[in-house]
């Protein structure tokens, strides 16, 4: 079963305490490139979650992001007053005051405004981080799940494309014999046109040459064997869309090679319907992971 690299998934947990999301989307890449977006208090488990998915997926670049949100009494903010760092402000008030000779009028809130008084409290998190781990388990599983859907239809399609294909290839390779026909006639009137006598052995040797130039057993047999492969690589249950791709260029490689030793109509046909085909499964083997 092949998987595409483009998927997305979302999962959520709730309770009294806390409410968790993940959101995950994959787009196709060529090797796998993690990039997690966390909260602050998560940023200690950011190699753990790439761990997670490294393990999940082979390929494709991947987005993470986790929505963490406290809830109710556990969710409100608290401050610490630095008291060293207020005795010190009126410690130099009070220097400053006596240098001056003034009295400088300093409130509480000029205090609270002063940098470094207040300090936010950073709320122990860690209680949360299985929770999140396994809630990540659970996003991976469903976009995993997504991935195959996804590769099943590209599969389907795949396997089309590779019928049609085969049946171009066995129509180009019925017509040979009908071409060297047509190239023996087309000789035999060039002769009669210019109106000299006809040497059978030479005759010959000039279909042998041209036939030998414009023979195409080899690379039909090269499309038949490809496509072969690629149908065995779509069963195949670890990724293989580096595989199909090498595959989808070789192909191409045969159909141009076809194209180029054409010399009727039908067969030049051909090989431009095998390029478009072999076109439209490239597209969809840069998804495949």
């Amino acid at each position: 079963m092949i998987k595409s690299m483009t998927a997305f998934s979302n999962e959520k947990y709730q309770d009294a305490e806390v409410a968790i999301s993940w959101e995950v989307r994959t787009v196709n890449h060529r090797y796998l490139d993690v990039s997690t977006y966390l909260p602050e208090g998560f940023y200690s488990q950011e190699n753990s979650f790439k761990e997670l998915i490294r393990v999940s997926l082979g390929r494709g670049k991947l987005d993470a992001k986790l929505v963490f949100e406290l809830k109710g009494d556990t969710g409100k903010t608290s401050i610490r007053i630095n008291e060293a760092k207020v005795k010190s402000l009126f410690d130099a008030r009070r220097k400053l005051e006596s240098l001056s000779k003034k009295t400088s009028g300093l409130s509480a809130m000029d205090v609270l405004k002063w940098p470094g008084v207040v300090e936010d409290v950073q709320e122990d998190l860690s209680p949360f981080y299985q929770v999140s781990n396994e809630l990540l388990k659970k996003t991976l599983d469903a976009l995993i799940e997504t991935r195959k859907a996804e590769g099943a239809r590209i599969s389907t399609m795949l396997m089309t494309r590779c019928d049609r294909i085969l049946e171009i290839v066995e129509s180009v390779r019925s017509r040979r014999v009908q071409v060297v026909s047509a190239l023996r006639k087309k000789i035999i009137q060039k002769i009669t046109e210019i109106g000299v006598d006809i040497d059978n052995n030479r005759l010959e040797q000039e279909l042998v040459y041209h036939a030998q130039r414009l023979d195409v057993d080899e690379e039909l047999d090269r499309l038949d064997s490809h496509i072969i492969e690629v149908k065995l690589v779509l069963q195949q249950e670890e990724p293989v869309g580096r595989r199909l791709d090498f595959l989808m260029q070789e192909l191409n490689r045969e159909a141009n090679t076809l194209g180029s030793k054409s010399n009727d109509a039908d067969t030049t046909k051909a090989a431009i319907d095998l390029k478009v085909l072999i076109e439209q499964m490239r597209e969809q083997v840069m998804n495949i992971e």
